[in-house]
């Protein structure tokens, strides 16, 4: 069994702990549904915000869905000028016996423009919320 890698990332529309763990944790959702995913069979999971995003941990989120033993990291996102603000991305290794171009990608609001390239590939490889 391999350890896959797969993306994430959406917006907040606030930086409030509430907005923060709602927008992770429906991110995160829509990971494990769209991948099928046990939580035992996630190998970690790292976060990044951007410096605008400091009212709480995205990882929060996580431990309230349930991943008590998954070892979580939390970082501050490089403050490129131009990037995207208001933005958690996640990066989950997770075991898998699935091909690395199976693994669905899931970018939220407005983190959509942030990986269009893979828009153009099937609908296992990326989705998008409509919202």
């Amino acid at each position: 069994m391999a350890i896959r890698g797969i993306r994430g990332a959406t917006t907040a529309g606030s930086n409030t702990k509430g907005e923060i763990v709602a927008k992770t944790k429906e991110l995160l959702e829509r990971i494990i549904k769209l991948n099928d995913i046990r939580v035992e069979d996630i190998a970690s999971a790292t976060f990044s915000v951007t410096d605008d995003l400091n009212a709480e941990f995205p990882a929060v989120a996580a431990r309230q869905l349930g991943w008590l033993y998954t070892p979580l990291f939390c970082a501050l996102e490089i403050s490129v000028p131009g990037s995207l603000k208001s933005c958690i991305r996640v990066l989950l290794h997770v075991n898998s016996d699935r091909r690395q171009d199976e693994m669905t990608h899931v970018y939220l609001y407005g983190a959509k423009k942030l990986r269009p390239d893979l828009e153009t590939k099937s609908e296992n490889a990326f989705y998008t919320s409509e919202k």
